[in-house]
């Protein structure tokens, strides 16, 4: 029996690298392929769970800061990860290296391109990211998570195939679940998160919102929302004042099922929530992450409002006054969540697993 050489992944920093990651690697082993991973050392520790037969850690580093040391330090150690993964890469032998953007994956995709193996970058954003702007130029495909690439160049758009961001099996379980708009007498139903850089925001103005809700919308709302520890007590008690059902806590394990849960969600617009809400079928209002590198959550949120899917709301223009506004609104025009839903559904990838695989496996037999 002929030895099938692995897949190797190169993801870390975050869930929103590792996500796709692990999908895809759920999906090539039930293709029977043998999957590694490798990482950096603190994505390691939380990857313990990853669906590789072998999780490794080469060195990497991020370049947060203008400091020439730290400059310094930072190429340092991306240097020491990449005569690590050369060294991995030659032990290994993997048919074709996969890279999921961030500066970890920099270290393995630039040590197999310089060993003339096949490679694919996945780029989950609607903007070309920092770190796979450098490997695109020499990647064999390209794959992207929404239909248009910002910051790319025309020579790495001609190796691109749109197909989507990869999602966890917990949120393709949640997509067998209809949506229904709210009664006219009945509850909205509110999901409200970010990620660690948005919940801020969200602890400050969606409670805020609700002193300037009409008193009798109270009774009908439901608030399930993520909240930083620090802010879990002001948070709860302003919906407590408020007689408004509310569960808030700093993290929820379960939270595909609670997005099927809900009528409204009200989220940042990182590339995992964006494919997550599109897959599921839930309206949302999006405020993406001001300053963030490339207005890439703005450009992922842009994306989806381009079809219907989404309302989209600058930070800037996120004030309590405001979302009380657009709540009104909504509440009084139920089927305008319905007209929403459909829409992000449509624009949805749930197979977009399938179709990295397919684009993987493609890549690796044309350069065995």
């Amino acid at each position: 029996m002929a030895v099938v050489r692995p897949v190797l992944l190169a993801a870390g920093g975050t869930g929103g690298h590792l996500f796709p990651a692990e999908a895809l690697a759920t999906e090539l082993g039930k293709r029977g392929i043998p999957v590694e991973l490798v990482t950096d050392p603190r994505a390691r520790d939380y990857a313990i769970t990853f669906p590789a037969r072998a999780i490794h850690a080469v060195s990497s580093a991020t370049f947060g800061s203008r400091n020439p040391i730290d400059i310094f330090k930072s190429a340092s150690k991306l240097g020491l990860g990449f005569g690590e993964s050369a060294r991995l890469l030659r032990a290994i032998r993997p048919s074709v290296v996969v890279g999921f953007g961030g500066y970890p994956s920099l270290p393995p995709l630039a040590a197999a391109q310089l060993l003339k193996m096949p490679t694919v970058v996945h780029e989950q954003n609607a903007v070309l990211g920092r770190a796979n702007r450098l490997l695109a130029k020499r990647a064999t495909r390209i794959a992207t998570g929404f239909p248009t690439l910002a910051k790319a160049s025309d020579q790495v758009l001609a190796k691109g195939a749109h197909v989507g961001n990869p999602v966890r099996e917990a949120v393709l379980k949640a997509a067998d679940s209809t949506y229904y708009p709210p009664r006219p007498d009945g509850f909205l139903r509110l999901l409200v998160f970010g990620g660690s850089q948005g919940a801020r925001v969200m602890s400050e103005i969606v409670p805020a919102a609700m002193k300037w809700l009409e008193p009798e919308f109270h009774p009908h709302l439901v608030i399930v929302q993520q909240a930083r520890a620090e802010d879990i007590e002001a948070v709860s008690g302003i919906y407590a004042s408020a007689k408004i059902q509310a569960e808030v806590a700093p993290f929820f394990r379960d939270l595909p099922a609670r997005m099927a849960d809900s009528h409204l969600v009200i989220a940042r617009s990182g590339a995992s929530t964006v494919a997550e809400l599109a897959v599921v079928g839930r309206p949302s209002i999006l405020v993406p992450l001001p300053h963030s590198l490339d207005n890439d959550q703005l450009e992922n949120a842009r994306s989806l409002a381009s079809v219907g899917g989404t309302t989209v709301v600058p930070q800037s223009e996120f004030t309590p006054q405001a979302l009380a506004r657009l709540l009104t609104d909504l509440m009084a025009k139920p089927q305008t969540l319905a007209t929403q839903a459909a829409a992000a559904r449509s624009y949805g990838k749930p197979d977009a697993a399938a179709r990295l695989a397919d684009l993987v496996l493609e890549v690796a037999r044309v350069h065995s």
